[in-house]
């Protein structure tokens, strides 16, 4: 399963549903509708980015303080990336709806469709998700009521706002980590001949802070503040191409103060690199009033193209950087790009777009884990699951689903959540109770959460050959009472564990466990396994209903966990 890019695309279809033949809505929805006019377009006749992106903060606000019931800040924004353009004439429609609420914040989804009203026809321009902060009250810090999801695409859209919370939480010094590695990996900067000098394209503005810009508690729109940043870099864009530019990414930014009405706003831009179709422009966002020294608000990264009459990407004239600070940049630029790459390919793709295994390294460890836990996220929030097998309180449920084959395996134990996930989360004593399992070893301790192992298993035919997997497992404890432990699993593959002649490298594209604790001393298990050719050999009786071996290989997993549940063995290897 994928991520945001798989529910992303029916989100639209999903926010009305049929119950009790009463249409239901969500309490927090917000629309916005708005006809693009000529003074909402550059002189391509295209929609501004930056007003797009007023619109989007303003929809968004609103949704979330619908649900806060009182004002709400614009903390932070994902990656944002632009699918097509908009034309004059054209409409622009926004839906914004709070996604999950935590202590203080909450996640915004937005979706931005756009709608030709002589056609009739509709597609989607991008998604994105934001978080807003309310504002304290006079009668101090404000707690957030939780959401309640109401259908299956908000129990979807609830879950995956923990895990990408935790991306963001960790997302800039992760990033600053990669860069580092990265830059000190690629040496110098390239020389090109006829290359633009970087200083051509630096850009400066300020802008002075009015009412219209801020809300009724005086801040300035984070909308706003988009859209300043959106037009400096439009400007060092097209001091590169001596062209109109197309803005095709934002990267994740936050907000790193408030600004207010009076402030002075003073905007930098400049191209940091360019490569053959496109260009990544930085831009900062500072602010003072009066003698004040200069408060940095924000500083986002913003990555264009230029289209030629037939929307092709055009070749790109090469960067020459300035020195020290300009050749940091230039570099980083590179190491940026490949992150983008790396987090477009693993999370934004449809399903059928991404082979099973992905190429495991550093860079991509963040957004390979986020894939993984979300996966196994969306499993768990399907409800058409069916009943195919039950035998000594073990339940197997199958979900066939756009040719694909998933099936669960459910039980309860009487052993605490926490115990539980400490067991089942050392893949090594796997093999204790699961005949499946005849070799576990760790390959790569990447961090807490995150393990590689290589596992394998025996032949399901005699005299043939085992599997052998290399599987990434990454763990999660519950962000609050309302959600489960979890154990994700998918496939990876190593340059240093190719397959060997031994063996057949079989493949696992999402499984793994939920643990829901229902007492102090009673715990829900569910596996999850979305089928593979390398893993319905073993499961194939069992869904047909010619085994019942499923039914055993768990009540050793039952058997295994209450003979350990006072064991100190089952801390997680960072621990022991």
């Amino acid at each position: 399963m994928t991520s945001e890019g798989k529910y992303a695309d029916t989100m639209q279809d999903l926010l009305f549903i049929e119950e009790n033949d009463e249409v239901y809505r969500n309490p927090t929805e917000v629309k916005m509708s708005q006809i693009v006019l000529p003074c909402h377009a550059n002189h391509c006749g295209e929609l501004s980015v930056g007003q797009l992106l007023k619109w989007m903060d303003s929809t968004a606000c609103l949704s979330a303080e619908r649900h806060a019931g009182c004002s709400c800040i614009t903390a932070s924004v994902d990656d944002i990336h632009f699918e097509h353009t908009i034309g004059v004439g054209k409409v622009v429609n926004i839906i914004a709806k709070v996604n999950r609420a935590f202590t203080s914040s909450m996640e915004v989804g937005i979706l931005v469709n756009c709608e030709d009203l002589y056609t009739d026809r509709q597609w989607k321009v991008c998604h994105a998700f934001a978080t807003f902060v309310a504002r304290r009250t006079e009668a101090g810090k404000v707690q957030l009521k939780q959401v309640l999801p109401h259908t299956q695409m908000e129990q979807m859209e609830y879950s995956l706002a923990a895990e990408r919370r935790r991306m963001r939480l960790i997302h800039a010094e992760i990033i600053t980590d990669l860069l580092s590695s990265s830059t000190a990996q690629l040496g110098e900067c390239q020389e090109y001949q006829d290359a633009v000098p970087a200083e051509r394209t630096r850009v400066e503005s300020v802008e002075l802070v009015l009412p219209p810009h801020a809300n009724h508690q005086v801040s300035t729109f984070g909308g706003q503040i988009m859209a300043w940043m959106e037009n400096v870099a439009t400007i060092a864009a097209s001091r590169l191409c001596h062209a109109h530019p197309t803005l095709r990414s934002i990267d994740m930014f936050h907000f790193r103060g408030p600004s207010h009405i009076g402030d002075r706003l003073v905007l930098k831009a400049i191209v940091n690199n360019s490569f053959k179709h496109s260009m990544e422009v930085g831009v900062c966002a500072e602010a003072y009033k009066g003698g004040e020294p200069l408060r940095h608000i924000n500083s986002a990264f913003m990555t264009f193209e230029v289209l030629d009459s037939d929307r092709k990407a055009c070749t790109l004239p090469r960067i020459r950087p300035e020195p020290v600070d300009g050749k940091r940049r230039y570099l980083e630029a590179v190491a940026r790009k490949k992150i983008r790459l790396d987090r477009k390919y693993i999370i934004s793709c449809k399903q059928t777009e991404v082979p099973v295994s992905v190429p495991w390294d550093p860079s991509n460890q963040m957004y390979l884990s986020y894939n993984n836990v979300s996966a196994l996220k969306l499993m768990d929030a399907r409800n058409n699951w069916v009943l195919t097998f039950e035998k000594n309180k073990v339940r197997l449920y199958t979900l066939e689903e756009n040719h694909m084959l998933c099936f669960k395996v459910e039980m309860h134990v009487s052993v605490p959540a926490e115990q539980t996930f400490h067991l089942l989360s050392d893949l090594s004593r796997r093999k204790e109770w699961d005949r499946h399992y005849e070799e576990c070893e760790v390959i790569n301790q990447a961090d807490e959460d995150d393990t590689l192992y290589r596992v394998v298993t025996p032949s399901v035919t005699k005299g043939g050959k085992g599997q052998d997997f290399i599987l990434l497992a990454s763990r999660r404890k519950p962000c609050d009472a309302r959600d489960p432990y979890l154990i994700a699993l998918r496939s990876v593959t190593l340059p240093t564990h190719p397959p060997t002649e031994n063996s057949t490298r079989g493949e696992v594209l999402s499984a793994g466990f939920t643990i829901w604790e229902e007492s102090s001393t009673v715990t829900k298990i569910t596996y999850y396994n979305q089928a593979t050719p390398g893993v319905l050999p073993y499961i194939s009786t069992d869904i047909a209903g010619l085994s019942s071996s499923f039914s055993s290989t768990f009540s050793a997993c039952s058997h295994f966990l209450e003979a350990n549940k006072d064991s100190l063995a089952a801390l997680p290897h960072s621990a022991q």
